[in-house]
């Protein structure tokens, strides 16, 4: 079974273009079967990467990025400095045209979870996490997220509240010991714990 968290994906390949505004500014990305929200930016995405809390040239790691949207708008936005990585081959595919059509520099790996990610000094580390994929990955993304984050770092992350958020955020207090909503939009809700 093919799903977007798949590292192989076996549709054919249909690449087209979407766009999207955030905080004003235009967005434009390739996007194509085989990935998650492929029609447009997904209203989870669109949250967090509309109220991210990130500073002018942190250091930002997306994980499971996707097509690259979150870490896009971070470096667009912020002038932050970037990483990114997903499982799937395919998304990092567009994800490495999608930093190139957006004008950005960005580290792009692909690789499962934190498996390419070497560095431990990130000030904030963002996901949209893929909740289909099971708690356990997500849990997963969680724990290790703070191996990655320099002192007061902060791991920052998507979910709907109702469907799989609360208990994500039941693992962010007992991972970091603190938990604040800095966002609510559409049933969805972007947390954030400090290291």
């Amino acid at each position: 079974m093919e799903h977007y968290y798949s590292e192989k994906q076996k549709s054919p390949l249909k690449i087209k273009k979407i766009r999207q505004k955030v905080h004003g500014i235009e967005f434009e990305f390739y996007t194509a079967s085989g990935i998650f929200s492929k029609e447009k930016v997904d209203k989870g995405t669109l949250a967090l990467a509309e109220n991210m809390i990130v500073n002018e040239n942190d250091k930002v790691l997306d994980i499971g990025c996707g097509i690259g949207i979150i870490g896009i708008v971070a470096a667009k936005l912020h002038n932050a400095n970037v990483v990114i990585s997903d499982i799937n081959k395919r998304a990092v595919m567009l994800a490495k045209k999608n930093v190139e059509l957006n004008r950005i520099e960005a580290e792009v790996y692909q690789g499962n979870l934190y498996e390419k990610i070497k560095d431990n000094d990130f000030d904030v580390v963002l996901s949209n996490p893929p909740q289909t994929a099971g708690k356990e990955v997500c849990f997963q993304l969680i724990e290790q997220s703070k191996n990655h984050l320099k002192t007061n770092g902060s791991l920052q992350l998507v979910a709907r509240h109702n469907k799989g958020g609360k208990t994500l955020n039941r693992k962010m207090q007992e991972v970091f010991g603190n938990i604040n909503v800095i966002a609510k939009k559409s049933g969805y809700c972007v947390y954030k714990s400090v290291k």
